[in-house]
């Protein structure tokens, strides 16, 4: 008995490939600046009470607006990407 599979795969174009790569790139980047300004955070230097706090407070806004620019940016890039995937191409194999 044979039977017909169907696979559907997707061609991205030039534009489609460039933006996929600047949004990996740009994930990998907010990773790395993430990861360097926590690092920054812990290294500082404080010795009184109201330093710490501030350190804190600091750290907490410089967290959120990190995280904003990384959800900004995630959204437009994501769909660039979506928007710049390849046509669509069903491949058919018969299989016995």
């Amino acid at each position: 008995m044979t039977r017909t599979v169907r696979t559907e795969t997707r061609k991205r174009g030039f534009f489609g490939k460039l933006f996929k790569l600047a949004f990996i790139l740009f994930n990998l980047a907010m990773a790395f600046w993430l990861v360097g300004y926590w690092m920054l955070l812990g290294e500082m230097d404080v010795s009184a009470a109201g330093a710490e706090a501030g350190r804190a407070i600091g750290g907490t806004i410089g967290t959120g607006l990190l995280f904003g620019l990384w959800v900004a940016g995630d959204i437009i890039l994501g769909l660039l990407v979506l928007l710049t995937r390849g046509s669509k191409v069903i491949v058919e194999e018969a299989i016995q």
